[in-house]
C-alpha cells in the first residue's frame, strides 16, 4: 500500500508557485513509499520538526527543511540535488516544501548527506523512494545509512542506537574533495569528521545574473557525546581530537560567502534571511562566517577537553 497520505495532506495546504525551470504539477508516484515516517521519540524532535516555509537562499539554492533541521535543494534545468533528509517524520514536509516552490521530487537526481544521525538522515529512505534518486555519502556514513544503525565509534552511540533508521538501499560512496554533478550543478565534498566519523561539508557556486557566491553547507562540529565518552583519549575512536582539529582548519580555510548548517540556528540563517528580506540585501553574504563557525567549534572542544582532566 502506498504511504502517500502524509505528503498529500501537506501538499494540499500549500499553494505551489510555478517556475520556468520545472513543471509545477506533482510527480506521478512510480515507487512504493514504505519507509517509516512515524514520530521519532526524542525530546527535541517536535520542536525541530515544526513547519518552516521554504525560501530561496541564493540563486538556484533553496531551504526546504523544517524550523530546526536543514534540508537544501540545489536546482538546475537538468535536475536537482537535495542535501539531508532530517527526521523520518520530516520527509513528507521536505517533499511538500520542494513541491511548494514549483519543483518536482521526480526531478531530484541525487541526494547527499552531511552526517548519518537520525535528525539529518532518517528521512533519506523515504525521500529516496519518492524521487528514485541515489544517495551519496562518505564511506563511514554510507555504512550507517545502509545498516540503519550507528557505528560503535559514534560519540552519541548510546542514544542513537535506541532510534534506528530505515536502511537506505542505493548509497554511493564519495571521497574527500570529490565533486558530484547533476547537469550544470557541481558540489564538492570536504571530509569534516569529529561530530561523526563520516561528517561531510558540501560547497558549490550559486549565481544571480553575473554575481556568484560560494555556498558552504558546513557539517555540525559540536563535541556532543554520551556520558563517559572522552575526546582526549578514546579506544572507540583513537585520534578523534586530532580529527576535530583538522576539521576546524578545513572549514576555516574554505572559500565561504554564504554559510548554512544542518541546524540552521548554528549559523543564524533565519535571522540573516529576515534581515535580507527587510532590505539588507547582502545580509546573507559574510565571508568570515566559516572562520567564526570553526573557531566556535574549536572553543567548545577545548572546554570539553578541559572537563575530562
Amino acid at each position: 500500500m502506498l504511504r502517500l497520505l502524509p505528503l498529500l495532506l501537506l501538499l494540499a495546504a500549500c499553494s505551489p508557485v510555478a517556475r520556468t525551470d520545472a513543471p509545477a504539477e506533482p510527480p506521478a508516484a512510480s515507487v512504493a513509499i514504505t519507509a517509516d515516517t512515524s514520530a521519532t521519540p526524542c525530546s527535541n524532535c517536535a520542536t525541530w520538526n515544526a513547519p518552516r516555509a521554504p525560501f530561496r537562499i541564493y540563486g538556484g539554492t533553496y531551504y526546504v527543511g523544517t524550523a530546526g533541521l536543514g534540508s537544501i535543494l540545489v536546482t538546475s534545468p537538468e535536475g536537482h540535488i537535495l542535501i539531508d533528509g532530517a527526521l523520518r517524520e520530516s520527509a513528507p514536509r521536505i517533499a511538500a516544501n520542494v513541491e511548494a516552490l514549483g519543483f518536482r521530487m521526480a526531478d531530484v537526481k541525487l541526494i547527499l548527506n552531511t552526517h548519518a544521525h537520525y535528525d539529518h538522515a532518517a528521512g533519506l529512505a523515504w525521500l529516496q523512494q519518492l524521487s528514485g534518486a541515489p544517495v551519496a555519502a562518505s564511506a563511514q556514513s554510507a555504512a550507517v545509512l545502509r545498516a540503519g544503525v550507528p557505528g560503535r565509534d559514534d560519540p552519541q552511540y548510546a542514544e542513537l542506537v535506541a532510534i534506528p533508521m530505515t536502511p537506505v538501499r542505493d548509497v554511493r560512496v564519495i571521497t574527500d574533495a570529490e565533486t558530484v554533478r547533476v547537469g550544470s550543478l557541481a558540489l564538492t565534498a570536504h571530509a569534516t569528521p569529529g561530530h561523526t566519523a563520516g561528517g561531510t561539508t558540501w560547497t558549490w557556486t550559486a549565481c544571480e545574473g553575473a554575481v556568484c557566491h560560494t555556498v558552504v553547507y558546513a557539517d555540525s562540529i559540536s563535541p556532543v557525546a554520551e556520558d563517559g565518552f572522552r575526546f582526549g583519549d578514546n579506544d572507540r575512536w583513537p585520534g578523534i581530537a586530532g580529527d576535530f582539529g583538522r576539521t576546524f582548519a578545513t572549514i576555516a580555510a574554505l572559500p565561504c560567502d554564504i554559510l548554512v548548517t544542518p541546524h540552521p540556528d548554528a549559523s543564524g540563517l533565519f535571522e540573516r534571511v529576515a534581515a535580507r528580506d527587510a532590505g539588507a540585501t547582502d545580509a546573507l553574504v559574510e565571508p568570515t562566517a566559516c572562520t567564526r563557525y570553526a573557531e566556535t567549534g574549536r572553543q567548545r572542544l577545548a572546554r570539553r577537553l578541559a572537563t575530562e582532566g
